[in-house]
């Protein structure tokens, strides 16, 4: 199973994309795509569809794995930013026919580092260590993106487990 993890921004969107199966789970590519500030706000979110659609035509993932919206009394604007690439990005999905998935940032956190308050850097460092990369992700888009993919996947194993024990109990 093929597992996109996108980490939602309007200037810079963060993706990795994880194969996951019996034995583990395998980085294939992880990256991210940028737009122009300069840009107006509607061609931007075009630029940040046609990105997404390049990415789920090329790996054709069985699942897209997305950080849900989280705001910060402080900053509202940016819940706000955020949620018109996670609104274009989850129509591409829709369109493409591939199921979602969302995580709020605390259960990435603490799926990947076991601390759902982990700091960016915690959770660069762990992402570095748990796929044996020879530097940090950089910028932490990508970190981020990969842990969503990871949480994905580490949900779904635990799914299995509780699937296969209520299984196990009924027979």
């Amino acid at each position: 199973m093929i597992i996109l993890g996108i980490d939602p921004g309007l200037q810079t969107c963060g993706y990795a994309f994880l194969e996951t199966d019996q034995v583990g789970q395998k980085l294939i590519e992880a990256g991210v795509f940028q737009t122009n500030v300069a840009m107006p706000m509607e061609k931007r979110l075009n630029q940040i569809a046609e990105d997404i659609q390049a990415l789920l035509e090329k790996f054709k993932p069985s699942i897209v794995a997305i950080e849900e919206l989280y705001s910060h009394y402080e900053h509202p604007k940016t819940a706000i930013l955020m949620g018109h690439a996670r609104g274009v990005i989850l129509q591409k999905c829709a369109e493409a026919m591939v199921a979602v998935r969302s995580f709020n940032a605390t259960r990435i956190k603490k799926s990947v580092t076991g601390n759902g308050r982990a700091s960016k850097e915690q959770v660069q460092r762990t992402i570095q260590t748990l796929f044996a990369l020879s530097t940090l992700p950089e910028p932490n888009d990508v970190a981020d993106a990969m842990a969503v993919a990871l949480c994905c996947a580490n949900s779904m194993g635990q799914e299995k487990v509780l699937e296969k024990a209520n299984y196990d109990s009924k027979n």
